[in-house]
Parts: C-alpha cells; structure tokens; sequence
C-alpha cells in the first residue's frame, strides 16, 4: 500500500488486518519493521521483489487540496505526489507482467472531481467525459497515467473517491464540530448535487473490487441516492438536533478557497453505475443513512 498514512489509508490497513491480510506499507524513509519497504517514487524507484507474493496494489498517494490555497507552487505539489507515485507503481506492475506473466491489480485512487461542476439535466455515469477545470485536468491526467499497466493487461481499478464521511477522520469531525456550535452552513444556495460516500463503503468496496476479478476501469464511488448540499446541510444538523440559519455566500468562498470552491459549489450529480450494476451493495446508500453511520463513536 502506497499512501497507507492518510485517513483512507489508516481505516483501510486497520479493516484489512482486522480481515486477516497483512499489508505491506511502501514508505520513503528507512523502513522501522518487516511490512515496510522503501521506495522513492520521485525517482522512480520500487525493488520489484516488493511485489514478490503480493495480490494487490493500492495507491492513495497524494497531498490534500483542500487544506491550503492553490497556488502555482501548490499545484504542482499536489501534482507531482500524485503522478510520480502512480507512475512508478504502473511501470513496475508493467514490468512485472512482461516478465512473469502475472501481476497484482491495481486499486488505483482517483477522484469524482474528474468530472464537470457546471451540472447537468441528468445523472453522469463513469462514461461521461472530464471536466475542463484544473482539478478535473489533474484526476483525467492522474489516471491516464495508470493507463499502460491497464493496456499491457494489469488490472486496473480507478476509484473515483468523493468525498469520504466519517467521524473518525477527513472534513467530517470538522463539520460536525462547526454545526454542534450552531456555525454550520449551507454552501453558496444549497441546490448543488453534493457527491459522497461514508467510509465503510469505502472501504467495502476497495476490498470487493481487490476480489472480484470482473471488476475493472472507473468506479464512481458516491451515494447511489444522491443529495444535494442543503439536504445534506439539513440532515447533519437534524441528526445533531441543532438548528441551521448560516449561509456561506458563493463569492466569499471564491475568494477564500480559489479554485477548489468550485468542488463546494460545483453541481456534480453522480450515480456509482458500474459498482451497482456489477452487483455491489452499499450499506449507507443514503445522505440519512450515511450520516448515521458517521456520527457513531
């Protein structure tokens, strides 16, 4: 697992010790036990004994875009920790094909900002086409860096992650302290489709597409009932039995997160079509539900 220190990543080791599998975390310092093993993605480094014994390969690597503006220095951070990681990774699954004839697959992190924010008449599956924002530029070129491991023939899964919910860590806890206090908002007017998933979802389906060996491509991992912000924004304060009055206004987010406000404020109305039509269940397939599940201690 490469990324195996962020939100997902830690939920994800936890649930697949709890299941039996050991995890074998890649890191860039000098490894501190036997399930570590270093690499430099930068260079292009992996010791393809890594991969010796190994059924699967995740890939969560990437710096947040959320926490910090997106400055020119900024972008192409968030750039290169996600394409020098995925690039490295593809290129030693590739190689390993050719030589061996066999190759783990790939769970490889992607995300539903691939798509267009302006909206739509109707709701967009895993063929509709990219966006034309930056962001939606660096998901389409993040996955395309995937692209050859997938045409030599490695199994690849693009997990296009929305945002992910639970109490335990990510923006959720944030948002829950600010509607406790009675300070949380609908974003801009509230209409927007607000694409979601609750973490164990997440993290059932990582583990499911890892075993099914039909599944493969772009997954939309998101709500199959989708919401929008105010629903969303209505639910979260009603389950916490605080009211909610606070609107925060398009331009004030514009000026205070730049390019990623439109991720907020964006109307993106997904269906997880490929998950649900390979048979997969989601056992928080509501805004209510998933809400719910989050708010467990």
């Amino acid at each position: 697992m490469a990324g195996a220190s962020g939100f997902l990543g830690t939920a994800l080791r936890v649930r697949l010790a709890s299941e039996g599998h050991e995890v074998v975390r890649l890191v860039r310092r000098e490894p501190g036990s036997a399930t570590e093993f270093r690499w430099d993605p930068d260079a292009g480094t992996l010791h393809d004994a890594v991969l010796d014994g190994v059924d699967a390969v995740v890939n969560l690597c990437g710096v947040g875009i959320a926490d910090r503006p997106l400055t020119t220095k900024r972008k192409e951070i968030v750039r290169s920790s996600r394409i020098n990681p995925t690039r490295t990774l593809t290129g030693a699954l590739t190689a390993r094909l050719e030589r061996t004839g066999s190759a783990p697959v790939l769970l490889q992190a992607s995300a539903t900002g691939y798509y267009p924010s302006e909206g739509s008449d109707q709701p967009l599956t895993e063929s509709a086409p990219a966006g034309a924002s930056w962001i939606s530029g660096l998901v389409a070129e993040w996955e395309r860096t995937a692209q050859p491991a997938a045409d030599a023939g490695v199994r690849v899964v693009l997990l296009r992650t929305s945002p992910v919910i639970d109490s335990s860590g990510g923006l959720f806890p944030v948002m829950r302290r600010a509607w406790s206090l009675g300070a949380g908002a609908v974003l801009g007017d509230g209409t927007q489709h607000m694409p979601l998933i609750q973490l164990g979802d997440y993290l059932r389906f990582v583990l499911w597409a890892a075993e099914h060996h039909e599944a493969s491509g772009p997954y939309n991992l998101t709500l199959p009932t989708p919401t929008t912000n105010a629903e969303f924004t209505d639910e979260l304060a009603g389950q916490l039995r605080r009211p909610r009055f606070l609107k925060a206004p398009k331009a004030v987010l514009s000026a205070v997160l730049g390019d990623f406000a439109e991720q907020l404020l964006g109307d993106v109305w997904l269906l997880p079509q490929q998950a649900t039509d390979q048979g997969f269940t989601f056992q928080a397939p509501d805004v209510a539900t998933a809400i719910a599940h989050s708010l467990r201690d």
